[in-house]
Parts: C-alpha cells; structure tokens; sequence
C-alpha cells in the first residue's frame, strides 16, 4: 500500500518565469534526470518525483522562488521541454500540466500508447481518477489546476498535481506513485503538500471504507432511505439526556471519520515541510553545516583535481559549489532535504532572493553535468562519477566543516552578482 510521505505549506505567488530561466531550466533539469535515470534507473526518479522534499528542493536548485506555489507548473514545465526530444530514448514521458494542459492527459496517455505498445487506456483512467479522487472524495478546500503524469516505457507512474486556495492564499500539491499502490481509495497518496487546516473530506483515506460504503447504500436506495437516515440524525440531535446533554447516536449517525477499524494500524507521523510566507531566504531555513559542507568541498578539491579531472578549464570553486548541491539533488536521500532552501544556494532566485540568479555559474553547471551524461552515454562515466564523489566529500566534511555565516555567504554573493551576469525579473 503506497503512504503519503509528507506535508508542506505551498504561499500562492504571482508573476511569471522569464525566458531566460525557462531555457536554462529545462536543460538543467533534463541533465538531472539523466543522470538519475544512469545511476539509479527510471523507478527511482519517479519514486523521487513522488517524495515532496525532493521535488521542493529540485525546484529550487533550478533557480525558481524557493517556497512558492510556482516550483510545481516550473517544474513540470520544465521537464515536459527539456524531455520531449529524448522522451523514447529514456523511456520517460511527461503528460498533462496547468489548465487546459491538465484535460489533454487522457489523450497524451493514448499517444504514449502509440509510441510505445503501452495498454493506455488503464493509463489514462488513472489520470481521471487520481483528479477525481484529489478534487471530489478528498474535499480540503483546494481546486485543482495543476495535473501532471508522469509514465514510463513499462507502464509505471506517477502523478503530479496542484490544487490552490484563493481565500487561503495558499497551494497543496499531491503526490501518487503506482509503485505497491492497491487501491485508489484507500489512502492511495505518496504525499500531500499543505498545511493542516483541520479535519477535512478524505473519502480516500482507508479509515473512510464503511462512509464509501454507507454512501453507496444511500444512492442505491433511492431519496426514501436517504430522506429516512436525516430524520433519524435530527431526531438523535434533538433528543436531551437527563444532564441536559445532547444524547448521542452512535449507530444511526454516519461519521465522516469514524474510529480507527480494529485491523487497521495507526501510521507514525509524517514528516512537515512549512514553506513560510516570506520571500527572502533567512539562517532558520538552512542547515548551515550542509552549506559549509558544500562550500569546504568546493574550495578543497575544485582548484585542484576537479579542473583536471572534468576537463573544463576556468571552473573554479563557485561552480564546484554549485555542482555539489546539483549532485546531492542527484544523489542524495530523503533525510538531506529537509531544508530546501539550502539549494537556491546553487543558483539563487529569479526573484533576487537569495541572490539573483548567476547566469555564467548556471550555464557552466549545466555544461559540466550535461558533458558528464554525454560521456556515460558512450561508456565512460568517469566525470559523473566524479560528480557523484564531489556530493559524498561534500556530506563528509560537514562533520566538521566551518565558513561563513548565511549572511556573509549571501552578501558576497550579492556582491559578485555583476561578475556572475546575475539577474532577476
């Protein structure tokens, strides 16, 4: 049985993704999910893709606001553009997306069939019913907007999708994973991204089988039984016990979530992402011995060996820097992103926070991974290998690492912003 992973609060943003940033995007993220798909296979990308830290902080080692609603259209964006011209080589295609995107899934699953062999029908009613699920029988407060679904060539998925609250100001995405999930409605999610408003509407959670079943028992039996069952609930509501309290029911009133069935496990607590409302990047959103950690590998081994190594002369150690949180994304488990603002630290922010986004640190991170795929392709992954020893050096020296405080590290990094050709929108 799939289980959710986790939560997060989502802050509602506006604006847009400027073409500069939209280009780079999708070659860094293309370049990502290759290497992932070389080292660990297509079900684990989809098993990352399905996990809300990783894809929180994927979003924000591409240069997009690192807490806002925005990473997820960016994202998928990013990826539908950057896959498509090798989408049959890995395997991997991207459907859906925002708006009038979303309703074309169906119909992209079918051409995914086409292409591939793949039975898409039994695709393209998941898609259906993983928004009718998410949209009806869990009612939270949140409309979709956002449906994205992601397949491979041997017919394994995952779901990407949004919903927004305009009154709230906020955004919750949801997280599915066809990997072990037996039912659509019996707490089907990986994930779900918002924060806790509540109780809510969850007729997808397995603890709400007998109000599925209670439901269906109404519809079948006409408005008469419906009708019937209200009256016995107003009646019970009425009724006054010799205390003066409202007597209560407890066999003809249908609870919304009724007591835990006695087969059934209480699961431990899921963990909590809070992505809080303001805009800049503070300390309290880092794990500053993970930074240090980055930035002792980057100065240590990136002027010497990684030069050499990689073959791209002028690398130097903030490019280094940059390519080590790229290749945590890459390699990393799931306890390393708890703290997704950590990795705007690579490329900073379209929207100058933590610092504008550095063009030339950019395009050189994405011409050193993307020479690295290149190489493995043909048989030699030496400098993805490489990459790979930059992330494990980088967690090693966090043990003991030290460097500037998060303020200074951003200072300076305002202060080379010109060098770096940063930019914002």
């Amino acid at each position: 049985m799939a289980n959710r992973t986790g939560s997060a609060d989502l802050p509602l943003h506006g604006g847009f993704v400027p073409p500069w940033l939209v280009t780079r995007m999708a070659s860094l993220g293309r370049v990502v999910v290759e290497a992932i798909v070389h080292h660990y296979g297509r079900d684990e990308l989809l098993r990352r893709l399905a996990h809300p830290f990783w894809f929180q902080s994927f979003g924000a080692v591409m240069g997009m606001d690192w807490h806002s609603s925005g990473i997820t259209t960016s994202v998928i964006g990013a990826l539908k553009r950057g896959l498509s011209p090798i989408q049959d080589e890995l395997g991997l295609y991207v459907c859906g997306g925002r708006g009038r995107h979303s309703r074309r899934t169906p119909d992209e699953l079918i051409q995914v069939g086409e292409r591939t062999g793949l039975d898409a029908m039994p695709l393209a009613h998941a898609s259906r019913l993983v928004a009718k699920v998410d949209n009806a029988a869990v009612q939270d407060g949140f409309d979709l907007y956002l449906h994205s679904f992601i397949v491979t060539a041997d017919g394994k998925w995952c779901v990407v999708q949004q919903g927004m609250s305009d009154a709230r100001s906020e955004a919750r995405r949801y997280h599915w994973l066809s990997e072990n999930l037996e039912s659509f409605l019996d707490s089907p999610h990986s994930a779900i991204e918002g924060r806790n408003q509540g109780s809510i509407v969850n007729l997808a959670d397995v603890r709400a089988a007998r109000n599925r079943h209670a439901g269906l028992e109404l519809v079948h039996g006409g408005p008469d039984l419906t009708i019937a069952v209200l009256k016995r609930l107003r009646e019970s509501d009425n009724q006054v016990s010799p205390t003066g309290q409202r007597a209560h029911q407890g066999n003809t009133a249908l609870s919304l979530f009724p007591e835990l069935e006695p087969h059934v496990q209480e699961t431990p607590p899921l963990p909590y992402l809070h992505m809080p409302a303001h805009h800049d990047v503070r300390a309290s959103d880092v794990v500053l011995r993970r930074l240090h950690g980055v930035l002792s590998a980057a100065a240590d081994r990136g002027p010497k060996d990684f030069t050499e190594l990689l073959l791209t002369p002028g690398v130097g150690a903030r490019t280094v820097a940059s390519l080590a949180l790229v290749a945590e994304v890459v390699h990393g488990t799931p306890s390393r992103f708890s703290d997704p603002a950590r990795f705007s630290m690579a490329h900073g922010g379209k929207d100058g926070h933590p610092f504008p986004v550095p063009l030339k640190v950019y395009d050189e991170t994405i011409r050193v991974l993307k020479s690295a795929v290149d190489r493995a392709k043909l048989g030699n992954a030496d400098r993805l290998h490489a990459i790979q020893r930059l992330d494990s050096e980088s967690r090693a020296l966090e043990r003991a690492a030290s460097g500037p405080t998060f303020e200074t590290f951003v200072r300076d990094e305002w202060a080379k912003s010109a060098e770096y050709d940063g930019r914002t929108v």
